[in-house]
């Protein structure tokens, strides 16, 4: 069995509310969240989705 979905990445502005097996990116702005979310989607090949205003994932669909 493969998995057709899941999450590649978590950025987010407040890591204390993260936790799990995916990467996570801590940003310091939120400028800097979008840019690295946005840049993550291409590198990786995944769609990002804003959770919040301190949270993006990276979803592979």
């Amino acid at each position: 069995m493969e998995m057709e979905k899941y999450i590649l990445a978590v950025i987010t502005t407040n890591s204390a509310k993260i936790a799990g097996g995916a990467p996570v990116f801590t940003c310091d702005t939120k400028e800097e969240m979008e840019f690295v979310a946005a840049n993550l989607e291409a590198i990786l090949d995944g769609i990002a989705h804003g959770l919040g205003e301190e949270l993006y994932i990276i979803v592979k669909h």
